[in-house]
């Protein structure tokens, strides 16, 4: 099922940001799935040209930032790579998956510095651990815009209810809601709560408005979350990071017990477990 791209808020940054005379390149953060890279795709039919790089997949690409990191050098070599025109002022340059690259992320200010007027995005996950480990990751010259899962407008306006938003924003202690309208919004809400507001699930229910389905996508992203783990074995242990997961879950709606994480940890332990991977979260 191919699903057609959703309209999100940030849609409205983005455009205001490539229309900024005096942008920065761009650092869109935020949990993986939460449609960073679908928005900047949106983005890219306002280009001429688009070329997306992603650093996990493409580690070619990576070669291309080793030694001096001089933007027009950069480009050419991606450019001549990828078979694909690099041109300021008529392409999107779109860097996904940065973190799998430290130093494509160092490059950022340079090309902001060197290359102001190139559209340059870049999109990436748990970007704290990256940024971590860097010396220097460019204040001033790097604009940062951070991604969340579909707000319960966003929900609405994918079902082209977007009367019922007008009226929420409307809406006083004075001027309640007609009562059958609150139910069906109230239904909207448990169904928008089901779905955790992340896209490919909403983009399921808006084109089968089946529960199960959406259950079934989002068990699936749940295990490709949990198998993400992995990746962060040398910071955190991967089975922390599964209990860490579990629990925060299971006590979804109350107070959040650090004893009722695992009876293997201490409350110390416990509390640095829910720090280090909260961006997880």
């Amino acid at each position: 099922m191919e699903n057609k791209y959703i309209k999100r808020i940030i849609d409205n940054d983005l455009t205001t940001w490539a229309a900024d005379f005096d942008r920065m390149p761009l650092l869109l953060r935020g949990a993986r799935q939460v449609g960073k890279s679908s928005s900047v795709r949106n983005l890219s039919c306002h280009f001429e040209n688009f070329v997306e790089i992603n650093f996990e997949k493409n580690k070619k690409a990576r070669k291309a930032f080793e030694g001096d990191l001089i933007p027009e050098e950069i480009c050419n070599n991606l450019s001549y790579l990828l078979g694909k025109d690099i041109i300021a002022g008529k392409t999107l340059l779109f860097f996904d998956e940065i973190q799998a690259c430290p130093a494509a992320i160092e490059s950022l200010r340079f090309f902001y510095e060197d290359y102001p007027e190139l559209h340059l995005i870049a999109a990436g996950s748990l970007l704290e651990f990256a940024l971590a480990e860097l010396n220097s990751f460019g204040v001033g010259r790097i604009q940062s815009l951070f991604m969340y899962p579909f707000s319960f407008n966003e929900f609405l306006h994918s079902l082209d209810e977007d009367r019922l938003i007008e009226l929420i924003d409307e809406q006083t202690e004075n001027k309640p809601i007609f009562d059958p309208v609150h139910q069906k919004l109230l239904q909207y809400l448990k169904i928008f709560l089901i779905t955790g507001g992340m896209p490919k699930v909403i983009a399921t229910y808006q084109a089968t408005k089946d529960l199960l389905k959406c259950g079934n996508v989002l068990s699936q992203l749940l295990n490709s979350l949990k198998t993400d783990f992995a990746k962060y074995r040398k910071r955190v242990p991967e089975l922390r990071l599964t209990n860490v997961f579990n629990s925060v879950a299971n006590q979804m709606g109350k107070k959040f017990v650090y004893a009722m994480l695992s009876h293997n940890y201490t409350i110390g332990c416990a509390r640095r477990a829910t720090v280090m991977p909260r961006w997880i979260i």
